[in-house]
């Protein structure tokens, strides 16, 4: 909770980069609305949304009141949500197609074998829809050949006429067509409705998301590079307002995204000496799976200016209970590119054990999908991470964690092959 010496933020603005996600982002004003709610109950502060006072395509605003302290702060998606859905192929071949080129790219480059070294649950959530989609191929190809035979089995009732050998040449070929008909008819239905049901299932989804960055090898997509300027360009923007802080939040793949378009903001120049302070926070990061790609060279560089720049700060927080991040992983230093005089991020655990009751934690423990959101969700047991405080509340992130000390089981050991920084 504040105080009166440390309440140092009236006016905020807050950019949310979202991960690879498909769907419309009034998800995101939706899910601020309930959570946050329930985080100022819990917390006993007062947080109240509004209809959005910015220019942006998509936004809320949100009013708090902590401890008398009364904050007002704008929040605005930064969209990329088409881009993504251009990406995901609604073909069943082609998302097999990918399947292969993606298995190939993290398997020859040795980077699979390299992030298997961090930690085990976002690996396993990499294999997870490669694994899914082969079962699924499985699958459909048993019940097809089941089909087949007993289409097979059918046809060899039909009466036919001619001599002995012909008869039975012309069994035998009604026979294989039936089979082949049924075979493939019945393996293209159980295809459709595996896809049909992916909403449930998530292997097309997590499927064409780790295929769109090995499609490039780790580079960035132009599209996405055309998007991430746009992204600078609001961000500058806001630093030339009235207000005391300009908050960036990267949410699972929207860190990377976020690391990339504040390392270009800066070397622009374009962060006034005497402008609103300038925070970074990533949440449930998942840098590694694009930085330890061969081409990732434009990431690792920015990566390595982002840590030793002393225009923002820059928080990550992940959690061990979250299996689709790389929890307590230093982005930086696990890419093999943490300069000597690095300052940033500074790496900590939400906790979710700890911070959230024994009986939450027993409800959300097995909806991993839900768990990689926790970092945007109330927490029963807050400890010192609150999503809400953080973007809504009297403090600057500098202030909020200032002297807060790093966990002590984060890894920082260089893991990547790749550590080049340059084509």
């Amino acid at each position: 909770m504040g105080s009166p010496e440390t309440e140092d933020v009236r006016k905020r603005r807050v950019f949310y980069i979202p991960g690879y996600d498909p769907i419309h982002p009034r998800r995101y004003r939706e899910l601020y609305r309930k959570e946050g709610a329930a985080q100022a109950a819990i917390s006993g502060y007062e947080l109240t949304l509004s209809a959005k006072r910015t220019e942006g395509p998509y936004g809320w605003h949100v009013k708090s009141v902590v401890n008398g302290a009364w904050v007002d702060a704008d929040v605005e998606v930064l969209l990329w949500s088409d881009i993504v859905r251009d990406s995901m192929s609604n073909s069943i071949p082609a998302t097999y197609a990918q399947l292969v080129r993606t298995a190939w790219t993290y398997i020859a480059s040795g980077a699979l074998w390299r992030l298997m070294r961090l930690r085990k649950g976002p690996v396993i959530a990499a294999l997870y829809p490669v694994g899914a989609l082969i079962l699924q191929a499985v699958i459909a190809l048993g019940l097809g050949h089941l089909a087949g035979l007993g289409l097979a089995w059918l046809v060899g009732f039909v009466p036919l006429t001619g001599d002995g050998g012909s008869v039975l040449g012309a069994r035998l070929m009604l026979e294989w067509v039936a089979y082949a008909l049924g075979l493939a008819a019945a393996a293209i239905a159980v295809l459709r409705w595996f896809k049909a049901h992916d909403n449930k299932l998530f292997a097309y989804y997590l499927m064409h998301d780790y295929a769109y960055s090995a499609r490039w090898n780790g580079a960035t997509p132009p599209d996405l590079q055309a998007r991430m300027d746009v992204f600078r360009a609001r961000i500058a923007q806001a630093l030339q307002d009235d207000v005391d802080e300009v908050l960036v939040v990267g949410h699972s793949s929207g860190a990377h995204l976020g690391v990339m378009v504040l390392a270009d903001l800066i070397r622009a120049g374009e962060v006034p000496k005497d402008g609103p302070a300038l925070a970074f926070l990533s949440l449930g990061e998942v840098v590694p799976m694009v930085s330890f790609l061969p081409d990732a060279w434009q990431l690792r560089r920015d990566l390595a200016f982002l840590a030793q720049s002393r225009w923002l700060t820059w928080v990550d927080v992940t959690a061990p209970g979250d299996g689709c991040a790389f929890a307590l992983c230093d982005p930086v230093s696990v890419s093999g590119v943490a300069p000597r005089d690095k300052r940033w991020p500074l790496v900590f655990s939400a906790a979710f054990t700890q911070s959230l009751s024994p009986e939450k934690w027993q409800a959300l423990k097995r909806r991993y999908f839900r768990l990689h959101f926790q970092y945007l969700c109330a927490f029963d047991r807050p400890r010192d991470y609150d999503y809400f405080l953080i973007t809504a509340g009297p403090k600057r992130l500098a202030t909020r964690y200032a002297g807060r000390p790093a966990s002590k089981s984060r890894i920082e050991r260089a893991v990547s092959k790749y550590k080049s920084k340059s084509p």
